[in-house]
């Protein structure tokens, strides 16, 4: 995939069970890069209390923001994961806009989930994207580099 191709907000299908809650996330453990991925894991996207499929209507922790492989940093990986809650999530998280890196960086989905009792996830899935002429769009829209 490219970042281009990626830039929206995908929709997204996992199996649900009537009246469940689920939280969906995406990263990317290769930030800034695989072979040096000391941001890694990027926060791209997380999403609590979301009623069976229906993500508009769950609760966004941080709002979508695509692909931005920095150049000269090949492919990167990037990972969705869902998991069925428990329950309501009430939590204490600071959500971000699809303009700020805040919380982004360094975030690892596996301490969410202990933090809020997620247990193991119930769907994943993975693209690879790399650099191209949109990632300059989407870090000015991050203020990366200023």
């Amino acid at each position: 995939m490219t970042p281009t191709l990626v830039k929206d907000e995908p929709t997204l299908e996992w199996p649900v069970e009537a009246g469940a809650l689920y939280t969906l996330c995406m990263t990317d453990p290769d930030a800034p890069s695989r072979k040096d991925p000391k941001f890694g894991e990027f926060k791209h996207w997380l999403v609590v209390n979301i009623p069976g499929l229906q993500i508009n209507k769950g609760e966004t922790l941080a709002a979508y923001v695509g692909s931005g492989p920095p150049k000269n940093t090949d492919l990167h990986r990037y990972v969705f994961v869902v998991y069925k809650q428990p329950g309501i999530i009430v939590h204490s998280e600071t959500p971000v806009s699809n303009s700020s890196t805040e919380g982004r960086r360094s975030f690892k989905i596996r301490d969410f989930a202990k933090k809020y009792n997620l247990g193991e996830p119930i769907a994943a899935n993975f693209y690879q994207a790399q650099y191209d002429d949109y990632v300059p769009t989407l870090h000015a829209q991050l203020g990366v580099g200023r």
